[in-house]
């Protein structure tokens, strides 16, 4: 079995490399990406398993990067788990109607944050 890929799209440096160092020690392949316009170039080159997002992103929010991902037909059935301080329930709400599978709050919890990708990943 192959590894899966999860894309992160994080803007914050120190979250994006911490996610990172625990995905890869999990055996996950990951790529990253730092804002909007890069990660749907990393979800187009990577084609990732998941998507764990950012709502807060700098050149577009989390809600446009998931409207980018649903209308690109090779990318639409990716899950995607949102990541976010935007602990509101609009924001849940819309993201849940953009199709996202799991809503975990920052800072975030590792152990939930890996039985969340688990769970979404089938694994």
């Amino acid at each position: 079995m192959s590894r899966k890929k999860i894309l992160v799209i994080e803007d914050d440096p120190v979250a994006r490399a911490a996610v990172h160092a625990q995905l890869t020690a999990q055996g996950y392949a990951v790529a990253l990406a730092a804002d909007a316009a890069s990660a749907m170039t990393a979800a187009n080159r990577h084609r990732p398993d998941l998507v764990l997002l950012d709502l807060g992103l700098p050149g577009g929010d989390g809600f446009l990067v998931m409207e980018r991902l649903a209308a690109n037909v090779q990318l639409a059935a990716t899950p995607v788990v949102v990541i976010t301080g935007r602990d509101d329930p609009a924001s849940r709400a819309r993201a849940r109607a953009l199709g996202a599978r799991e809503f975990l709050p920052k800072p975030v919890d590792h152990p939930a944050l890996l039985a969340a990708l688990r769970a979404v990943l089938g694994e």
